[in-house]
């Protein structure tokens, strides 16, 4: 254990959440009194903390040992996981382990270990298999966005996974989708099941954009100056597609950042942080970033390519109007192309001819400290704050990693806070700061 471990309302008013929604609430109550449960609910409805919250009040804090497993499709997700439980102050321990970075670090971290593990399946299989993480005291199971894992080929993982585990008293189960039935070898038996996608919102505004031209890319422009300041994916189908169209959008002078599996983990990361906090309000991406990852409600979404299955545009359009927020989702389509039957209910929208500037309001630094330096949100606040000079609402979004941190801050003032705060010392480390390529 970490520390002395809080009860939920403490936790709630650390997180800054003065009431749970309706889902979260018999999740809870589920959760608390069925060893089995299959939770459906949209993307973006809360999910991660409907599980989270019963699994810490069951915790034993006496045993020291991994006591909660919780297995997710995608590096993201199980990063997002982490960093909510950290964002918790439960007092529990947990790590992620995930592809795309060493075994040898997985291990390091775990050497000691956790009372929640995260990971991939995968990964998870590989240390159940090399015995570097034991499963004696693992009695809760959370399978995260299992269908998705399942679609991407991790069946035969999550069997082993299952397999190698004896002691299991509770399974969890999350989907934004019912589209795939629980298969039999994940065991569950009569299980409490919760299904609230059908109060999905209904604030979508679905829009078609037609091109004179097959490329598109004329048309998204127009569509972009047409958004104007807000923050919305760009989805495509394929990563060269994505290649194309950040070359173009470059050529433009129009900001944005890409996120798609054949980037290096650290670029992913990045990416999202750039986006998150507002540094890039454009990102262009595959269907990655339809669900599972940490990014906030969008303004809007745009299909430059139309995925091939109808699920797969509803978890899209997920990213917007979601918790009955209002947003929208466009369609750009060539003049003789035909839409697929699952594009329903749209309206044509006519686009005016316009040069709009589009501003850059935040930037991301990166500084060269974190957890495992003692490294707080508070501590870098206050560097910004008082010694570089900034006013409550020039200071941005803070992210801590073990290893650094990251902090929006004004597009105008990044050069002259770089100037003015580098080679600062927080807590007992004097850190490097520097813009975030």
């Amino acid at each position: 254990m970490v520390g002395r471990h809080k009860n939920e309302e403490e936790i709630l008013k650390k997180l800054g959440i003065k009431e749970l929604n309706s889902m979260q609430i018999k999740a809870h109550d589920a959760i608390s009194n069925n060893s089995s449960v299959v939770l459906l609910s949209p993307t973006g409805t809360g999910k991660t903390l409907a599980f989270l919250l019963p699994i810490l009040a069951s915790i034993n804090p006496d045993i020291s040992g991994i006591q909660v497993l919780i297995v997710v499709p995608s590096r993201e997700l199980a990063i997002q996981i982490e960093q909510v439980i950290r964002e918790m102050g439960s007092g529990f321990k947990a790590n992620a382990v995930y592809g795309g970075r060493s075994g040898a670090k997985d291990r390091d971290e775990i050497k000691h270990p956790p009372t929640i593990l995260i990971g991939t399946p995968g990964r998870i299989a590989d240390h159940l298999r090399r015995e570097s993480i034991s499963p004696a005291h693992i009695k809760t199971l959370v399978l995260d966005e299992y269908d998705k894992s399942l679609e991407i080929g991790f069946t035969d993982d999550l069997q082993e996974i299952i397999s190698a585990l004896p002691f299991l008293e509770k399974k969890i189960l999350t989907s934004a989708t019912q589209k795939i039935k629980v298969p039999s070898f994940i065991g569950i038996r009569d299980p409490k099941h919760l299904n609230f996608l059908r109060n999905e919102s209904q604030q979508l505004q679905l829009n078609v954009v037609v091109s004179p031209k097959e490329d598109k890319l004329d048309t998204l422009l127009q569509l972009i100056y047409h958004v104007g300041d807000g923050n919305g994916i760009i989805f495509c189908n394929l990563k060269d597609s994505i290649h194309n169209l950040s070359d173009f959008l470059s050529d433009k002078n129009i900001d944005h950042t890409c996120f798609y599996g054949g980037l290096e983990q650290i670029d992913r990361e990045r990416a999202l942080i750039k986006f998150r906090n507002g540094s890039h309000r454009l990102l262009i991406a595959t269907d990655l970033a339809a669900r599972g990852i940490d990014i906030p409600a969008l303004d809007f979404i745009i299909h430059f390519e139309l995925p091939p299955r109808p699920d797969e545009f509803v978890h899209r359009n997920g990213r917007t109007a979601r918790m009955n927020n209002e947003g929208t989702a466009y369609v750009i389509k060539w003049a003789k192309e035909e839409l697929p039957v699952f594009v329903k209910n749209a309206t044509v929208l006519t686009l005016q001819s316009s040069r709009n500037k589009v501003l850059k309001h935040w930037e991301t630094l990166y500084i060269s400290g974190g957890r495992k330096d003692k490294i707080s949100k508070g501590d870098i606040a206050g560097l910004f704050l008082k010694q570089g000079g900034l006013s409550k609402d020039e200071l941005g979004v803070i992210e801590l990693k073990q290893d650094c941190s990251y902090v929006s801050v004004p597009y105008s003032k990044a050069q002259s806070l770089i100037h003015e705060l580098n080679n600062s010392r927080l807590k007992k480390k004097k850190v490097r700061i520097s813009l975030l390529k």
